[in-house]
């Protein structure tokens, strides 16, 4: 069974940095396809960042340059390396599995993945 835990959410202000960490079980991790979701009060889940077993990585226009997807393979962690924080990234961060990838042509599988973690809050404050 497969099973995703994150970590690393906080309150930070504006311009600050967090690091979210996900640890996954239960399955052969690089056989999947990883990300991070985001859902904001009152707002639908959107994709933020993806990464593939090669390392190959898809972003969010309003994440990139500012934020880094990366995992550790030999640990069965992924990461999100956030930068420049501001009050919009605000939201309840989740780590997601497949074994399909997360985004085609721009657009982010959000429904029917395979596996969800429970999710770490982000506050960043003005």
């Amino acid at each position: 069974q497969v099973q995703l835990v994150e970590s690393g959410g906080g309150s930070v202000q504006a311009g600050g940095s967090l690091r979210l960490s996900c640890a996954a079980s239960g399955y052969t991790y690089s056989s999947y396809f990883m990300g991070w979701f985001r859902q904001a009060p009152g707002k639908e889940r959107e994709g933020v960042a993806a990464i593939d077993s090669g390392g190959s990585t898809n972003y969010a226009d309003s994440v990139k340059g500012r934020f880094t997807i990366s995992q550790d393979n030999a640990k069965n962690t992924l990461y999100l390396q956030m930068n420049s924080l501001k009050p919009e990234d605000t939201a309840m961060y989740y780590c997601a599995a497949d074994r399909y990838p997360l985004q085609y042509d721009g657009s982010w599988r959000v429904n029917a993945l395979d596996a969800w973690g429970q999710g770490t809050l982000v506050t960043v404050s003005s």
